[in-house]
């Protein structure tokens, strides 16, 4: 706290040395006090065809540091997502190793499950049929 008020008054003493050099400078003569200040307004239509150049130009910019950062993102997570997949396929892999036991009978699919796999596999056959005949594939 104590650096930060030396710091405000050092600053403020600068100033106010320099203003009153100013002051001085204008009671001597030596600076002439000038009340019209000079302010250069730039065309309308050129401030207009300047905007427009402008954003145009940054928001090109704009659109490909978007589109190479969803790309590097999307790349990044996919490479972390099959580093992961693997890692767990692993784990996965050596828990079933160790439950596994070499008398375990097969078990029986239930009839329902069983129904199901051979209504999906009827419409296979249907679609396939309709995509040979239409010449799709």
């Amino acid at each position: 706290m104590v650096i930060i008020l030396t710091l405000f008054f050092l600053s403020l003493s600068g100033i106010i040395y320099m203003i009153g050099n100013k002051l001085i400078l204008l009671q001597n003569g030596e600076i002439v006090k000038n009340e019209h200040i000079p302010i250069k307004v730039p065309d309308l239509q050129e401030f207009k065809h300047l905007t427009i150049k402008n954003t145009r130009k940054y928001g090109f910019i704009l659109l490909v540091i978007i589109l190479r950062t969803t790309i590097k993102t999307s790349y990044f997570l996919k490479k972390k997502y099959n580093e992961k997949k693997e890692i767990l396929k692993e784990k996965i892999e050596k828990m079933l190793e160790g439950k596994k036991h070499e008398n375990q009978e097969p078990h029986d699919v239930s009839l329902f499950l069983k129904k199901i796999s051979d209504y999906k596999k009827k419409v296979n056959k249907i679609k396939k049929k309709i995509k040979e005949e239409e010449g799709i594939e």
